[in-house]
């Protein structure tokens, strides 16, 4: 376990504040103390300095995870964030939508989201803007891209794509031997 290189941490910072943009300052200052990003083993990891120094007695081969992990950098140096960032993210995000209750398995299948299934979007989302896709039940499911922004899902057709799927709960199951 290492602390993030600059370019790492720019890279994961420019990823994850795609989705909750000035907010990320309250993700390492937080009320219940300071929390840190590490890396191991090509992963990104969301630690309290409090375990993190606890962790400090075990060696890096014999360490399989500490933290959270928020996602995964590619062999070309991209990050790639992890359904388990989820719950982290959902609360400081910007731009949310909601769709309604019969595409939410097809979501959760890792479809992307139709415009028949979209229940409400949050006002003012761009296109390819990082959004948190909840339930109508405002329960959070994923997050994906918006493929169209608010002024043109208006317009679209019904059966037009308007948010890109890239990662939802459903990978606990279908993916959970990856997730770690």
């Amino acid at each position: 376990m290492r602390p993030l290189t600059e370019e790492e941490m720019r890279v994961m910072f420019e990823k994850i504040a795609k989705y909750i943009w000035e907010n990320l300052q309250l993700l390492v200052d937080r009320p219940d103390g300071t929390y840190c990003f590490r890396m191991h083993n090509d992963r990104g990891y969301y630690v309290s300095e409090k375990i993190l120094k606890l962790a400090a007695n075990i060696s890096g081969d014999k360490l399989v995870s500490l933290g959270t992990c928020f996602g995964k950098f590619t062999k070309t140096h991209k990050f790639r964030l992890h359904i388990t960032a989820l719950d982290y993210l959902a609360p400081y995000v910007k731009y949310k939508v909601w769709i309604k209750p019969g595409a939410e398995q097809s979501f959760l299948y890792g479809n992307h989201v139709l415009k028949s299934g979209l229940g409400r979007i949050a006002e003012n989302t761009a296109r390819y803007q990082g959004v948190v896709v909840y339930s109508m039940a405002d329960i959070p499911l994923g997050f994906g891209m918006a493929a169209e922004s608010i002024q043109d899902c208006r317009k679209v057709d019904p059966m037009a794509i308007v948010v890109f799927h890239q990662a939802d709960v459903g990978e606990y199951v279908w993916h959970e031997e990856t997730l770690t």
